[in-house]
């Protein structure tokens, strides 16, 4: 099985085709959004609308980063930003190499700044309070505080004009905080991180397991769910699982539970996909049409 293949069962809500997914109508494109690597050796989003190109964390090496970043032809010379997440290597790996070399600003929360192993960022860091808002370009950007072992760690809305996406990636477990900000959004990037039976009988030692599913560590399939519930709404177009496991979970289990739920007929047609380690993802597109209600 390739990283995007998935069992029968799932089929009808999965998205298989390395085309645009287009998500309401044909009008002019809002927002484009592509996963370029999720797991734990190396986490990166790219974000574009407008005139506006960004990565969201920089986990691959930066020649690895260019590549992936070509194979959706997009040149890394082209981008605006970087904007970090955490400290985490899996989340920063390229990032210095990406932004001296192209002059990137860097957009960094201070605590995450001065966390960073290594020499310094040389070119142009902005710093936001975690919480604060804060615009580039023609995105609006929203942080929010996430519970996780790293300095000071946030998650992100950002908006344009009337599309709206959230992006929780490493997170022990949903806060209040955490399920008010990703209410009524049209796209969701949520970690999917293990299966709890996967992670209790898997090859990991005891202390690690218990990081995992500790209050600091990474959500599960089951808390992904939960929250998902928690967050839906008629706008809500599409959820892409992010950060899963290649030990402790799998994409029938990140996606059984979940494909169960968005196929309730209480709701709205929603599209699921699995961002993974090796592949990039599917470019989602958003319109103007596609605004919640």
């Amino acid at each position: 099985m390739n990283c995007h293949a998935v069992p029968n069962s799932l089929q009808p809500i999965y998205l298989n085709s390395y085309e645009h997914i287009k998500i309401r109508g044909d009008t002019k494109i809002s927002l484009n959004l592509c996963t370029l690597a999720s797991g734990s050796k190396g986490n990166a989003i790219y974000v574009e609308a407008g005139k506006t190109k960004v990565l969201v964390d920089a986990g691959l090496s930066g020649r690895e980063t260019r590549r992936r970043l070509q194979s959706i032809d997009v040149h890394a010379e082209d981008l605006d930003a970087v904007i970090v997440s955490h400290e985490h290597t899996d989340h920063i790996q390229g990032l210095k190499v990406l932004s001296n070399q192209l002059n990137l600003p860097v957009y960094i929360n201070y605590p995450t700044l001065s966390n960073m192993k290594g020499p310094g960022i040389k070119g142009d860091v902005r710093e936001f309070d975690t919480g604060g808002a804060f615009s580039l370009q023609d995105l609006f950007f929203q942080s929010f505080s996430v519970p996780h072992d790293a300095a000071d760690p946030v998650g992100f809305t950002i908006e344009y004009k009337e599309v709206k996406i959230g992006i929780a990636t490493d997170l022990g477990f949903p806060t209040r905080l955490v399920t008010e900000r990703l209410k009524k959004c049209d796209l969701l990037i949520l970690e999917s991180n293990h299966d709890e039976e996967m992670l209790k009988l898997g090859p990991y030692p005891w202390e690690v397991k218990q990081r995992i599913k500790s209050r600091l560590g990474h959500l599960s399939n089951h808390q992904a769910e939960t929250l998902i519930k928690e967050v839906y709404h008629a706008g809500l177009r599409h959820v892409i699982l992010f950060h899963l496991s290649e030990i402790n979970n799998s994409p029938q289990k990140a996606g059984e539970g979940i494909s169960l739920l968005l196929k309730n007929p209480g709701y709205h047609p929603i599209s699921l996909s699995l961002a993974v380690q090796h592949t990039v993802g599917k470019m989602v597109s958003l319109t103007h049409e596609n605004k919640w209600t």
